[in-house]
Order: structure tokens, then sequence, then C-alpha cells
């Protein structure tokens, strides 16, 4: 029996795909057809596909040209296959011309002709129209997030707007974008989405209206710090149809990811203990994360990053949570968590005038997992065991700022209709609230 194998997204499965996947089937007696999961399309770049691997599986299988279908996780993975397979024939389309003749010391390399005039590309931009986004709040992250909406797919950056005009004009001349809005209505009538970054206190106000009129939102962290606003715009968003989204890079991330499903199938036992820390040193007392007035302060600023890892394994019904924190001038600048679960216990630390290690450990009953600093930019993580020689290191892609993830988390729950985001739930953005509203009220909290 002579055997083929080949490999593709299938991304929205069209007739150029079905074209190849016969090419390739004539070249032998056995296809198998290899298909990209999620988190490998992302790794690689690939941050604009519409469908997702399961979706892309049974769209494989319903032309019935494939007699054996696998998934393609990781970089290296066709030659394990080739060998593993016994395979005679490697096919690929013929725009990877060159690309794989390494290939040829396991078996025959073929490129084959692809259809003209069609491909994902072409559907996904005649399908999916592009999603115009605002910008509210012209500082720092906002800097960062229109160069990183340029490598996700279907956004467009439709206009600015600062409630400082001089602000707004900076900023919109730097980023190369023309549209200045005068007011935020203005800017709701004209864009289907926002992104918003303004001050924390502003967040509940600008996410309200944009819901309100229509539109889809994005907001950084933290969403809101009461547990009921956030439960109140999130119930809004369902009713009027939209997507809003809490902007939690880290609860994007393709290594977080994968660490979290590692240790939610057993990998490490069953969790008993999280440490996660997060800390800068922030000499300037003048910046806006030292006035009390604008919510400053490391619970406001940070907690949500150390929060995500304990709510994603452990739940957000936590027992109780203690709060320890340093202040001064009415704002902490450290402050250590400590949340106790039926069978299990979590702490956090969280400074911006006080340094701790940056890492994440993960303890289990069967080992522990390890996250270097920093943890919330997760390119690298380890599981450890009593045997040492059963260790393991993960190694990923973090590719430039990190927002390129939840915007393209964002405009896939767009562009599908999905209720929400499974890599941040709306139950762990409204404990995150939760908690941000425990610190105001200073329930269970001590000063240091």
């Amino acid at each position: 029996m002579k055997k083929v194998i080949t490999y593709g997204t299938y991304d929205l499965l069209h007739q150029g795909h079905i074209n190849l996947l016969q090419r390739a089937k004539a070249l032998g007696d056995y296809l198998i057809v290899g298909v990209t999961n999620d988190n490998f399309d992302r790794e690689r770049g690939k941050l604009n596909v519409i469908n997702n691997v399961l979706e892309r599986v049974e769209a494989v299988k319903a032309t019935g040209l494939a007699d054996k279908i696998i998934i393609e996780d990781y970089f290296g993975q066709k030659i394990d296959d080739i060998q593993k397979y016994d395979i005679d024939v490697f096919a690929i389309g013929s725009d990877w011309e060159g690309e794989f003749d390494y290939l040829g010391e396991y078996c025959e390399v073929v490129y084959l002709p692809r259809t003209q005039g069609i491909s994902s590309t072409m559907l996904r931009s005649e399908k999916h129209k592009r999603v115009r986004t605002g910008v509210v709040g012209c500082g720092l992250i906002a800097k960062r997030f229109v160069p990183e909406a340029e490598f996700v797919s279907g956004i467009e950056i439709a206009g600015v707007y600062d409630i400082d005009s001089t602000v707004g004009n900076s900023f919109a001349k730097n980023a190369g974008i023309g549209k200045i809005y005068e007011s935020f209505d203005e800017m709701l009538c004209d864009v289907d989405a926002v992104y918003i970054a303004t001050p924390h206190l502003s967040h509940y106000q600008y996410s309200k209206s944009a819901i309100n009129a229509g539109k889809h939102v994005l907001c950084e962290i933290p969403l809101v710090l009461k547990k009921a606003q956030a439960e109140e715009l999130y119930s809004l968003a369902d009713e009027k149809g939209v997507i809003l989204m809490e902007a939690n890079k880290t609860a994007h991330s393709p290594a977080f990811n994968h660490l979290m499903v590692m240790i939610k199938s057993g990998a490490i036992g069953e969790v008993v203990d999280i440490e996660a820390s997060l800390s800068r040193l922030l000499p300037d007392r003048t910046r806006r994360e030292f006035d009390p007035a604008q919510a400053g302060g490391s619970m406001y600023e940070s907690a949500v990053y150390p929060l995500l890892p304990i709510f994603r394994l452990l739940g957000t019904e936590y027992t109780d949570m203690y709060i320890y924190s340093r202040m001064e001038n009415g704002v902490d600048i450290y402050t250590k968590g400590v949340l106790r679960y039926p069978k299990a216990v979590c702490s956090f630390k969280i400074g911006l005038g006080v340094k701790t290690e940056g890492n994440l450990v993960i303890s289990g009953t069967k080992g522990y997992a390890y996250v270097q600093a920093p943890w919330w930019k997760t390119d690298y993580f380890e599981l450890r065991y009593e045997d040492q020689n059963r260790n393991k290191k993960f190694f990923y892609k973090w590719d430039g700022e990190g927002l390129r993830y939840e915007i393209q988390e964002w405009i896939s729950c767009i562009v599908n209709k999905r209720h929400g985001s499974t890599r941040l739930t709306r139950a762990e953005s409204i404990a995150m609230a939760g908690a941000m509203q425990q610190f105001t009220e200073r329930k269970n909290f001590s000063e240091i």
C-alpha cells in the first residue's frame, strides 16, 4: 500500500482544498491529512483563522477523501509523522515550492498545483467585513494596540477619541490614523466596536454607553471595580447581542493556555497551591498609578493577572480571601492576597513600589509547574517531578506585545457570533471585579 500524507489549515474549506486533496489522493492508495490545531496556527502567526480545529476536521472528513485525519500540533511533527506512519509521499501545495525539500530524506516530496482564483484569505475578505473599531483613550497601552491590530485580519482602526484633544491629535498623527472624533457619541455613530483604554474609573460608563449603542467592546484591565457593575455589563451585552471582553493579554497567550490545559488534564495531579507574583518599581510618584483619585495602586493595576491562573484552575468560588497591603498616600504600593479553597490555598504578590520575583508556581500532588518571570508573558514553562528524569520543558512564541492574541480572539468572537471567550470567561472577569471591590471595601484587609 502506497501511503500519502498532506497538511493544511483547511479554514473555510473550499474547492481549492478539495482539488488539492483529490490530487494528493491520486498519488497513492491511502491518504493521511494533517489539520493544524488552533494553538499551532497562532504560534505560526496565523491569527485570521475563522473555523476552529474541530470544525476544520469535520469539513475535511465530509469530503470523503481522507482515509485518516491527524492533528498537527508542533514544528517538526512532519518528520515524526512520516516515520510513524511509514509514509511514501509527502504532498503539499505548489505555493510551498522548495520549503519542504528537506523531507526528501524520508520520502518522496511532491508539490501539487493549486487552484487559481480561490483561497481562504479571499473567502475571509469576501464573507466577513472588517470590524470598524474606535480607540478610546490614547495612553501608553493604546499606543501598543494600534500596531498590534495590524497583525489581525478583520479589524480596521476607524479613528480615535481622547477627552484631551491635544493628546488625541498627537496620538492619531504618530499612529497614522486620519480620523479624530470630537466626542465619544460621534465615534459610536461611526464604528462597529470600541477598544477602551481610559483610566480605570471611566471603564464602566464608556462600556455601558457603547453596549447600549449596540457596539462590541474590548476594555482594558480591570474591566470595572465592582462585581455588580461587571454583572450588569455582561447581562446588557447579552441583551444587545454584542461581545464584551476584558483585555487580559495573558489569558490569550498560546503558552499560558497550553499550560492550563495540561494542568487541568492532570499533568501534576490535583492542584493544592498556586503562587503568582508580579511587580514593578515605578520611582515617579506623580504617575497616575499612584493617584488614589484615579484608582491607582498595585491591586487595581495588576491583580487581574495573578488571579487569572487561580480562577482558571480552581474556580471562582473561593472560601475567603485575605489581603495585606503596604499603603503610601492612599494607594497600595505592595499587596499580598491569600485565597482559601476547600482543598487548596493560593497567594499572590503585586507591587508598584516593592520588587519581588515575578514567577508562577503551581503545586500538585504529582509534581509542579514553574513559569519564570515574567510569567504573564508566558513563552516557556516547566513541569517538574520528584523523579527529575520526568521533567519537561515547553517553549512557545510570544509575538510583539502580545495584544494581537486578545484582539484576534475578540474579533473571532464577533465574526463567529460566539457568546464569549473561553480563555477569559465572564465568570472569571466578574470574580476579578469582586476581588477589586473587596479591596475597595477593605474586607478581610490588614495594613502592613
